[in-house]
């Protein structure tokens, strides 16, 4: 018989155990061990058969520049809502996508760390709370897509598809760019899913009205400094 893994267990380097233990005993962590020396500090966690292991060592290590993405899934959203905004933590709703019906949300660990936890119980469609500036941001994503439809040009097909990598087959409507000058053309539903969970990203457009065409028509200018 092929043997296997038995258990995981997640290590997160952190700036202060302490502060990190605090903010994860808010889903329902519990400290069970705990040690460490001068030089360095751990703190295992666990919740049920769950475990997480905070490691604070001197001096930090390097780590990636950008933050990890913990995901965590929640048997009560409102409830582990409720605890984080009392603790002074805030929290985004990030809709009700496939994966977790039941709701999910977005927030951040004392050292940045992306943390998002959705609920898997579905709840009811008028039970349902509207994600942080839904409405701003549709308006905004709608008014791009009938710019593209207006001006032709995009893919056939939704480029971003669904959370566990199956191809979309509704049409591409927006396209997205980010910091690092990837860009990706998308359906509304997924391009709004993208702009709340990819950090950076934007609405990318094509019609010259940009940092570039913002800059050439001011210098193309120059007399109306003269004035103001």
């Amino acid at each position: 018989m092929q043997s296997g893994v038995q258990a995981q267990v997640p290590v997160l380097y952190v700036a202060d155990a302490d502060s990190a233990r605090r903010f994860y005993e808010l889903f329902g962590y519990s400290e069970i061990r705990t040690g460490g020396d001068g030089e360095s500090r751990w703190s295992y966690l666990q919740c049920g058969e769950l475990t997480l292991l905070l490691a604070a060592v001197t001096p930090r290590l390097v780590t990636v520049e950008l933050p990890l993405l913990i995901y965590l899934y929640v048997e009560d959203l409102t409830t582990t809502v409720e605890r984080l905004t009392a603790a002074g933590i805030a929290v985004e709703r990030a809709g009700h996508p496939e994966h977790a019906p039941g709701g999910e949300c977005r927030t951040t660990d004392p050292d940045g760390n992306v943390v998002l936890f959705g609920q898997r119980r579905a709840v009811p469609e008028q039970a349902r709370v509207p994600q942080s500036g839904t409405e701003d941001r549709f308006s905004l994503i709608r008014e791009a897509a009938e710019a593209v439809s207006r001006r032709g040009g995009a893919p056939a097909r939704c480029q971003i598809g669904a959370p566990r990598g199956e191809a979309c087959p509704a049409p591409a409507e927006v396209k997205l760019a980010d910091s690092w000058g990837d860009t990706v053309w998308g359906c509304m539903a997924h391009a709004d899913e993208a702009l709340l969970n990819a950090r950076g990203a934007f609405l990318a457009r094509d019609d010259g009205q940009g940092l570039g065409e913002f800059l050439r028509a001011r210098q193309a200018h120059p007399e109306r400094a003269d004035h103001e």
